[in-house]
């Protein structure tokens, strides 16, 4: 049963799936933003094409995880506002394989294999009745997630068992090997690590001086905040910058502080982001059809994904099945694992579920 469920074609978890919107390869920063606030998703597909009237091509994928980790650049600190008129090529990730047209006959199987060598978007092509040959362009396209198929593989977990009620320490599913920060360490030493958690679909871990957990700072958060963030990272502590991602929705105070850090460090490009942000975010509550044609991405600190900072956890004893609903519950890429007095342990991504059920399908092929 398993065997058979992993041989299903990616289509059929393409249905109710959105078309992709097209952000052409030749597009600019502040583009891509307002592209951002008007999909209200948290990535959009970046499409080039090679001849006019030709097929499109998906290249890349781009966030506002991107945008700020760009801004906090040596090179952006200064002009920050010049550099939202950059082309967007020169900001979304370059992995090889980040992103990946599949057929829509492709099994789940090959697809998880794909998802573990490192891809993250797998673009399938809306299936169509016509015989015809039809010209592909991004609406003639869905994207599947690693979310996408764990969720899909939950609804199916029976094919499965007994593995998925072992415990994710029996099964050597936690991971040792993470991204932490001290609360009072300075955000800005760990854009790095962003940038590395941000490909590896992960987050960095928030810890205090005994090794328990405090919170997380993660890519999804982060990719529901707004390029002004920028300014927060450049100035605040890790546990300031925790807080001012929290909902999208820095408190007074925390802006205050960041303004008058970046008056300190002499940061007038950064400063200007944030009032020229400041002033978007007034305007837009007056006429929000007006923002949109702007080319700058403007709108209130709150976005409508906004995600919290609060950590997810579970502990070494919790299930497999368990610690798959809370993923999918709270919509992370990862569940922190702890012991009972917080000490952290190591953490659980959807990956590494992935990879167990690839195994069983594995083991079982042999039977």
């Amino acid at each position: 049963m398993a065997v058979s469920i992993l041989a299903r074609e990616v289509s059929d978890l393409c249905l109710g799936k959105p078309p992709l919107r097209l952000l052409p390869v030749t597009s600019t920063v502040a583009e891509s933003i307002t592209a951002l606030k008007r999909s209200g998703e948290s990535y959009v597909s970046v499409w080039s094409c090679e001849s006019t009237g030709g097929d499109y091509t998906c290249v890349g994928k781009i966030c506002m995880v991107d945008v700020i980790c760009y801004l906090c650049n040596k090179e952006s600190l200064d002009r920050p506002l010049d550099a939202l008129q950059s082309p967007v090529f020169e900001i979304f990730p370059k992995v090889p394989g980040i992103v990946r047209h599949l057929e829509s006959n492709t099994s789940l199987l090959e697809a998880i294999d794909y998802i573990l060598e490192g891809t993250q978007n797998l673009i399938i092509p809306v299936q169509n009745n016509s015989r015809k040959r039809v010209l592909r362009k991004p609406s003639s396209f869905c994207w599947l997630t690693q979310e996408d198929v764990v969720r899909f593989l939950l609804n199916c977990v029976g094919a499965f068992s007994p593995i998925p009620t072992f415990t994710i320490e029996s099964l050597n599913m936690i991971e040792a090997d993470i991204m932490t920060v001290h609360y009072d360490s300075p955000a800005s030493s760990i854009l790095p690590l962003i940038s590395r958690s941000h490909i590896e679909q992960s987050s960095i871990a928030v810890i205090d001086q005994d090794n328990r957990l405090i919170g997380e700072i993660s890519p999804l958060t982060l990719a529901s905040c707004n390029e002004a963030t920028a300014a927060a990272i450049v100035t605040l502590s890790a546990g300031d910058l925790m807080a001012y991602i929290d909902c999208g929705s820095p408190s007074e105070e925390l802006i205050q502080l960041v303004k008058s850090e970046l008056q300190t460090k002499k940061l007038v490009g950064m400063l200007e982001l944030l009032e020229e942000f400041s002033i978007s975010s007034s305007a837009s509550s007056c006429s929000s059809d007006e923002e949109l044609g702007s080319g700058r991405y403007s709108g209130s600190n709150r976005s409508p994904t906004a995600r919290r900072s609060e950590a997810i956890v579970c502990y070494p004893w919790s299930s497999l099945m368990a610690v798959m609903i809370q993923a999918l519950t709270h919509r992370v890429n990862c569940v922190w694992v702890v012991q009972e007095d917080f000490t952290l342990v190591g953490n659980v991504t959807l990956a590494g579920m992935l990879k167990v059920f690839r195994s069983i399908a594995a083991s079982r092929q042999k039977q």
